[in-house]
């Protein structure tokens, strides 16, 4: 397990500036650690994020979660109509902090995943399906717009993580995903959680952070060795 140092900064998306928090292990050597970038749902709440991402960074990944409501002044949580509206602005704030994240002295380049749990989740599925820099992504209980299917240019290898009861995003967003994956033979790895609604917690949160570091072992951290 790796020390890690915590601070927050910010970089410029559609002429606003936006907050992110990073996590990033520390190194005395100069070395360059693969990027997760995380995405919060539509709680808004990127504090939440800050537990697994600190998981993450100990285990030798630079995390990085933007405040992407940032981008439209969006505070509080954001209902259906204000996600819709918004979501295009929100996938360039993601695009824009790809970038950012590059850059980053302590980043590989080569190793960049997205990390999104519901509405973060499908913003994580939407920007990877346009953009070759991602690696990799983990799903949580998300899904794939269906509107991003004229426009999708790629799939990536993905982690799909879902609940099976649960009641704001149902569990056949989770199959619609497995079949697209399939049909494009891109490498995936599933779990449906019997019982489990739209939040995990003990064991299933547990075997969750499990499979996201196994899964993100295997899909980043092997391209930078």
């Amino acid at each position: 397990m790796l020390p890690i140092t915590q601070t927050r900064s910010s970089f410029q998306s559609g002429g606003q500036s936006i907050a992110y928090d990073a996590f990033v292990p520390e190194s005395e050597n100069g070395r360059r650690f693969p990027a997760v970038i995380g995405l919060h749902g539509s709680g808004g709440g990127h504090a939440s994020m800050a537990d697994p991402a600190a998981a993450l960074a100990r285990h030798g990944f630079a995390v990085f979660v933007p405040h992407y409501f940032d981008r439209t002044g969006t505070t509080g949580l954001a209902d259906k109509q204000t996600a819709i509206r918004n979501f295009p602005a929100w996938g360039k704030t993601v695009w824009d902090a790809i970038t950012h994240v590059e850059g980053r002295p302590e980043v590989d380049p080569r190793g960049i995943g997205l990390l999104g749990f519901s509405l973060g989740a499908y913003l994580a599925l939407s920007v990877a399906a346009v953009d070759s820099r991602v690696r990799a992504v983990v799903d949580f209980f998300g899904g794939f717009p269906k509107e991003m299917k004229f426009f999708m240019r790629r799939l990536c290898p993905t982690l799909i993580l879902h609940g099976e009861a649960d009641s704001t995003v149902p569990v056949a967003e989770a199959y619609h995903l497995q079949q697209m994956l399939e049909k494009k033979s891109v490498p995936y790895e599933m779990q449906i959680y019997p019982g489990a609604g739209h939040e995990f917690t003990g064991a299933i949160w547990d075997d969750a952070r499990r499979r996201t570091l196994a899964f993100l072992q295997k899909y980043l951290a092997t391209i930078t060795m």
